[in-house]
């Protein structure tokens, strides 16, 4: 696709139209540095900084904007959750080898043969009760250095990992003990914005309980526990789930509410089973 130079006559007009077609929109100040990057200078990423802050406020479920979000908010924290990568041999072997996390490279039957209690079955049947797919992960477009791009992709794609082995299901009070229990153990910016904007989201009932319960929790566990962006999580599929927790350090998070399971696992399958079928009639 062609690339347009554009700038938008009004800050107000351009938040209302952001869109990713739009975010690509900008002139190029330097080379890119792996394919994907679309590089940003200080300028563009305080304004695409603000401007996704604001779309994904209003619509958190734009999964762009809160990934462009992340990306340039993250500042220090990328540098420095990379030291701590390197700082183990699990960590500098994840940065050695790059794994990624998605249908394609996790072999999911594989997966579903493994005996009950073990991560890696727990892994299956936390997708399968919450209706979720790895496959929706958006890539890293706006971190300029290639490794560190990767680590945010690595957080990105381990984020489900975290909520299954605390046992929290996707709805909107789940999502947050999240974030406040990635803020407090990663140190992401992106999961401390949302811990501070998410609950204006909740009626009074599940505020009160957010913060009476999933809260303390989250603080607690979240500080005192490893650093989970140092974990192989692909070679710890066969270890036992209650194990791997007492190693990490991460104990049971209250009860959680679980609703019905969301249609995203479906709607990619019908997605890539439709454009296996184009190409079969090419």
């Amino acid at each position: 696709m062609a690339t347009y130079i554009m700038r938008p006559p009004t800050i107000r007009n351009t938040f209302c139209r952001i869109t990713p077609t739009v975010l690509n929109c900008r002139r190029s100040v330097t080379t890119p540095a792996y394919p994907g990057h679309i590089p940003l200078n200080w300028t563009e990423n305080a304004f695409l900084a603000v401007g996704s802050g604001l779309m994904a406020l209003i619509d958190p479920k734009r999964a762009d904007m809160v990934a462009a979000l992340g990306e340039t908010t993250a500042g220090p924290a990328l540098p420095r959750l990379r030291d701590i990568m390197l700082k183990s041999p699990e960590g500098r072997q994840i940065l050695k080898d790059r794994p990624r996390i998605n249908t394609n490279t996790v072999n999911m039957e594989a997966l579903a043969r493994l005996p009950e209690g073990t991560f890696g079955r727990s892994y299956i049947t936390w997708l399968e009760r919450t209706g979720v797919t790895p496959d929706t992960r958006t890539p890293v477009h706006y971190i300029d250095d290639p490794e560190l791009a990767y680590v945010m992709q690595r957080y990105r794609e381990c984020h489900d990992l975290y909520h299954c082995i605390t046992n929290f299901p996707v709805n909107v009070e789940a999502e947050l003990a999240v974030k406040y229990f990635e803020f407090v153990n990663l140190g992401l910016p992106l999961a401390g914005l949302s811990a501070l904007f998410g609950p204006l989201r909740l009626n009074a009932a599940k505020r009160k309980r957010l913060f009476g319960e999933y809260v303390p929790w989250a603080l607690k566990c979240g500080s005192s526990a490893r650093c989970l962006i140092s974990v192989y999580w692909e070679k710890r599929w066969e270890q036992n789930t209650e194990e791997l927790k007492k190693e990490l350090g991460i104990w049971d998070a209250p009860p959680a509410r679980w609703g019905k399971p969301l249609n995203e696992a479906r709607i990619v399958t019908d997605q890539k089973n439709l454009e296996a079928t184009k190409v079969g009639q090419l």
